[in-house]
């Protein structure tokens, strides 16, 4: 005799995606000391950017020359620095399969890929003459890549948190 199921078993579907074996597999193969590499190199231009931002905001309010220049440095190291953390994060997602298996992980990739553009598009706007482009378009740009780095970087945080990526589990579970 076949048994019925309750309306919760059926409105429970399987996720292929959670069943697959290395979903668990997330541990992180690119650390210093067994801390993730990624994560403690996207704190730099994380601040960088936001700093661009407020380099820009301080010009509009001072109209002091200062500001441009801090802006243009600000912006290039992010954009740098950022490359090179984005270098370390492409590498962890296609080398761990539990990290690539995730929609979640190639989300993240893509916020990414797009801020390290406007990182860029800001960097190079700015060199020709880091004074004159502050206003309007260089705070506007500003304003958007913070706005991206916030998004980007809450993505992130999200990974980490919400599906231990990049983390050791002791097994303990829980």
């Amino acid at each position: 005799m076949r048994q019925r199921r309750t309306w919760k078993q059926r409105r429970r579907l399987a996720d292929p995606i959670e069943e697959h074996v290395a979903f668990n597999d997330t541990e992180t193969k690119i650390a210093l000391s067994g801390h993730p590499l990624h994560a403690m190199m996207v704190a730099f231009p994380i601040a960088l950017a936001f700093s661009t931002f407020g380099a820009d905001a301080m010009y509009w309010l001072t109209a002091d020359e200062f500001w441009p220049r801090v802006a243009l440095w600000a912006t290039g190291a992010a954009f740098g620095l950022g490359v090179l953390a984005g270098i370390t994060g492409t590498i962890e997602l296609l080398m761990v399969p539990g990290i690539r298996i995730r929609a979640a992980s190639w989300t993240h990739f893509i916020l990414a890929v797009m801020l390290l553009s406007l990182l860029g598009l800001n960097w190079g706007f700015r060199l020709p003459d880091p004074q004159d482009v502050v206003l309007p378009w260089g705070i506007l740009l500003s304003a958007l890549t913070a706005a991206m780095t916030g998004i980007t970087g809450w993505h992130g945080g999200k990974l980490v948190f919400d599906y231990q990526i990049g983390t050791k589990s002791d097994g303990a579970g829980g």
